[in-house]
């Protein structure tokens, strides 16, 4: 699985370039959680693991075989590695570095006093990597594991090794990201089996060695940018809350009218084609149509009946037109006072304007005197309107403002609609709005839908969310 074909080939070319050598002997500095689970888990697979800690109870725990944490089989595995001789561990990070070819940084990263991630722990571990790295001549992988903001592992971490050591990431030595997704009381079961093993590296030889470290338990990472790979980890998480929250509000909403919360999401999960699944899950525009913002206003009218907080639901409104207002941003950015829009309903390939939310936008620009021509592959100025603005008549306020106009603003032909504009706002993804976005031009063009799975490298195409 990869991010794009840039990376797909970078992987493809790793396992062609794999050879079969000694395993990669591999240093963990952070004998925390993570760092326990990983000096055990790689040591049982064949590396020879040194664990690195300023804490000498932890250093102590692990040079005996003795888990440091109470977690299902760590203590097992870490005595099983003594025994092998496979399992070291020390308060020295800058030799451990030089006695090893890859290290592992699994250092903490509380919270700091402004809210944001203290880096402190990752300053001291750089800067003796650093150190190590200036006594050795080998080829190093530094790997990155932390829970840390984009950026910081190349933007922070990577210079200070490249200050002390006197040496250039991803020429002299490498850098990675590879995030950790294990549960605590199943962390040696999630190791074994991971969900999904994401490596993040901006160069090919680290691809590769970190690939090889896990064959045994996944022979198909996914390679992507070290920042992809940092802002994964936060994603992953904040979702994992999301859906916690959520469930919660469920409990809270179905309790009072007597409804078994348990038995409504047991039903719920099973459907793995819209609801768990990756439908609806990536960046675009705002939600519309005849059912989504109406049933959220109708559970938000109950829980408000019943005297039910739902925060999470009840800002779902307010997040979607936060979208809606981003859009309206965007396009008065261009300065432009003719613009076009291509794909007038709420999605392809039907002629339902309901609570579409473009409307909302196209009613903000032509109320500032912004001229709009429109297309959809759907849509005529023969398409009756009365019936839907019948039903929405107490929700969709930028069809309601709107009804007398559209028509006139509807072409028929595309082409009438790019000469008559000096800005486009694209809403639906298909082939043929795709070839009008990469002949604009110099007009601007605005994507709300991602038309592209790699981002055209065009001065004037701008994305909602990337």
């Amino acid at each position: 699985m990869f991010d794009n074909p840039t990376n797909q080939a970078m992987y493809t070319t790793a396992q062609n370039l794999r050879v079969i050598d000694e395993k990669p002997s591999i240093s963990i500095v952070g004998l925390g959680y993570v760092g326990a689970v990983s000096t055990a888990c790689l040591s049982s697979l064949g590396h020879r693991v040194v664990g690195v800690d300023i804490d000498m109870n932890k250093v102590d725990c692990i040079a005996n075989g003795v888990s440091p944490i109470h977690e299902k089989d760590l203590g097992k595995l870490l005595h099983e590695g003594i025994i092998e001789g496979l399992v070291s561990a020390t308060n020295d990070l800058t030799q451990a570095v030089i006695d090893t070819d890859v290290t592992f940084v699994s250092v903490g990263t509380p919270t700091a006093e402004d809210g944001g991630c203290d880096y402190s722990y990752i300053d001291a571990a750089a800067r003796s990597i650093g150190e190590g790295l200036k006594l050795k001549n080998d080829f190093h992988v530094v790997v990155m594991r932390c829970s840390i903001p984009p950026g910081v592992t190349m933007g922070f971490m990577a210079p200070i090794i490249e200050e002390v050591s006197g040496l250039k990431a991803g020429v002299d030595f490498g850098v990675c990201f590879n995030p950790e997704f294990l549960r605590e009381g199943v962390a040696v079961e999630d190791f074994y089996a991971p969900p999904k093993t994401v490596i993040g590296a901006d160069d090919l030889k680290s691809a590769r060695i970190l690939s090889r470290i896990y064959d045994a338990v996944d022979e198909t990472p996914i390679i992507t940018s070290v920042e992809t790979a940092e802002m994964v980890k936060y994603v992953d998480n904040v979702w994992h809350a999301t859906k916690v929250c959520f469930a919660n509000e469920v409990g809270r909403l179905c309790k009072p009218l007597g409804v078994d919360s348990h038995a409504v999401m047991d039903v719920f999960v099973q459907d793995t084609k819209l609801n768990l699944s990756p439908y609806y899950l990536k960046p675009g525009f705002a939600f519309g149509g005849s059912c989504l913002p109406k049933e959220v206003r109708a559970v938000t009218h109950i829980a408000q009946d019943l005297g039910i907080d739902l925060p999470l639901i009840n800002s779902l409104g307010k997040s979607n037109k936060t979208q809606i207002s981003e859009a309206i941003r965007m396009a008065k950015e261009t300065g432009a006072r003719k613009i076009g829009i291509l794909g007038l309903a709420f999605k392809p390939g039907t002629d339902d304007l309901r609570e579409s939310p473009i409307l909302e936008v196209i009613a903000a620009l032509n109320a500032d005197g912004i001229e709009i021509t429109i297309h959809d592959m759907a849509i005529t100025e023969d398409t009756p309107l009365a019936g839907q603005l019948a039903y929405v008549r107490h929700g969709s306020p930028g069809l309601q403002a709107l009804a007398k106009d559209l028509p006139i603003m509807l072409r028929d032909d595309i082409k009438d609609v790019i000469a008559q504009s000096d800005a486009l706002i694209v809403t639906h993804k298909n082939d043929v709005y795709q070839s009008a976005a990469q002949a604009a031009g110099n007009t601007p063009v605005i994507d709300v839908v991602r038309l592209f799975d790699d981002l055209p490298q065009l001065e004037n195409y701008a994305g909602i969310g990337w």
